[in-house]
This record gives structure tokens, sequence and C-alpha cells, in this order.
């Protein structure tokens, strides 16, 4: 997250129900939060004066607000803003998703109705929350889909992102995938990489990755694959000041071919290793492990 020059950090964990929120909760406690579950967003500003009182004994709090209602909600647009003219505070949202087939899936796997519709298809809860907490996603400075993460992946990003003064203030986070496997909702910027010459065609790379030397080389020597690079490199170069002078706090980039195997993953890895020399630099290749691009 950053050094936090501030006296008390505050993070909101709040996003789709069935997303992950009591992994991140614990998360936060493994990392010396003060976690309070379900705070009314109308009592947080008391909550956060008797915590400034404290004598500095809980500078660093997490608050888990769950779906309740729209006007629920404007409640918390309301404290949020008022925490954010505190100049001793620093205020982040993290947003919890993930994609509507995993949340009915873990839905019927716990056997749980959704809190919107308990007598109806869990479908239907999923898409009216969607519409309750679209503005809140928006004012999320950190998103984290957890469709294809295992608690345990979702406990590293969290740490990642919240560890304490020894992050980088901006961090920039690479990823790869297949557009066979549908679009990352988490990433900020998305880059298609489908046009370059690919290695799947070729018997001897087809069953290696882009993190192997001949996928790699193989991707980078094409005259088109430098021009783009050279182009995508220049623009993300002039992006990255913008983003960071802006005060976000963390960028996304996913970079995608079909499969999500080899010419996205040798570009990922060529995007990480050019910008981790200025940046706090991670990357990840979602769908390296999956079937055949």
């Amino acid at each position: 997250m950053g050094e936090l020059t501030e006296d008390i950090h505050v993070v909101i964990i709040t996003g789709m129900s069935g997303a992950g929120k009591t992994v991140a909760v614990q998360s936060f406690e493994d990392l010396g939060f003060y976690c309070v579950d379900n705070l009314p967003p109308a009592l947080i500003p008391t909550f956060i004066e008797l915590i400034e009182n404290s004598g500095g004994k809980m500078n660093k709090v997490a608050l888990v607000i769950d779906l309740r209602g729209r006007e629920f909600f404007d409640h918390l647009f309301e404290a949020v803003d008022h925490l954010r003219l505190k100049s001793n505070l620093s205020t982040h949202i993290l947003f919890l998703d993930a994609k509507d087939d995993v949340l009915v899936q873990r839905y019927k796997e716990t056997r749980r109705s959704h809190p919107l519709a308990a007598e109806e298809t869990p479908l239907e809860g999923i898409n009216q929350e969607r519409e309750i907490l679209e503005d809140l996603k928006g004012r999320a400075r950190q998103i984290i889909d957890t469709s294809e993460l295992k608690p345990k992946q979702l406990r590293e990003r969290i740490i990642q992102f919240f560890s304490g003064p020894e992050k980088d203030a901006f961090s920039v986070n690479i990823m790869s995938f297949g557009y066979k496997y549908g679009l990352p909702i988490d990433a900020d910027l998305v880059f298609d990489v489908r046009f370059l010459p690919n290695p799947h065609y070729i018997e001897s790379l087809k069953p290696k990755t882009g993190l192997e030397e001949e996928v790699s080389s193989y991707v980078l020597k094409w005259a088109e694959t430098k021009e783009f690079t050279e182009k995508l490199l220049d623009m993300l170069n002039y992006m990255l000041p913008q983003y960071k002078r802006e005060g976000k706090s963390q960028l996304i980039i996913a970079i995608g071919c079909t499969g999500g195997k080899h010419r996205s993953v040798t570009l990922a890895e060529h995007v990480a290793d050019y910008f981790a020399g200025e940046y706090a630099t991670h990357k990840s290749h979602r769908d390296i492990e999956k079937g055949k691009e």
C-alpha cells in the first residue's frame, strides 16, 4: 500500500456477497489491524473518534461493510467523505468481486441463500447486488477479483497491498490471461496480443509456456512484436506517472492472448521486467496452467 504517513490507516472491506470478505478480514487481523464486522456506516465517524482518542494504541483499522440496501450505502459514502477530510487518516475502500457463475457455485456449495433473494435464485440476488454496489465499486482504491483465487492466494494478495511501510506508494500489477477464459474483471488496462504470431502452431513450442526461453524468443523476434512492444512501453511510460500522480495506489495491467499460455505470458514478463526498476512491480499468469492455447 505504501508508507503510511497518516496516524491512522482505515480500510473499508466490501464487495459482492460470497467474494471472500471473511478471508479478507482474517488476513487483516493477521496484519495487526483492529477489525470490526458489520459496523453501521452511520456509526463510522463516532467509532473513528474513539480510535483517535485511543492514544495511538489502534492505528490500523479494517471495517467490513455488507450489503443492506441503497440507503445503507448513502450513509457509507457520507462517512467516507467525512473521514477523507481528516488529515490524520488514510482511508481506502477494498472491493472484492467475482464472476457471477463463480458466486452462484459458491452459494450452491455452502447451501446459503443470497441476502437479497432468500426466496429466489442466487443469480437474481447477485444481479440486484451488482446494481446497488456499482457506485461503491467505482470509489474503490483496490478491486480484487477472487474468481480464480484460493483463500491462500487472496491472503497473499491482501498482504501484498497492505503489509506496511516497506511497500511503495504505487504498485504495478501485470497479469497475463486467456480470452477463452474471460476478461479479468479487476483489470484497469487490457491489451489484446492475439494478432501476434502464435507459438501454439509450432509443435515443439505448443506444450511450453511463455516462461520458457524458446517460447519467449519466438514471440519477441517478430517485427510486429517489436513494434507493438515499443509502442506499448512508450504509452505506459506516459500513463503510469499520471495514475501515480492522480493518487492511485495500484494499477492492474492485463495482457491477453487466446489461451493465456504463450504470447500474453511472454509480453507480461517483458513489461514487468521493464518497469521493475522504477515501480513496485508484481506479475501473475492467471491461465497458464489451464488447457491448451
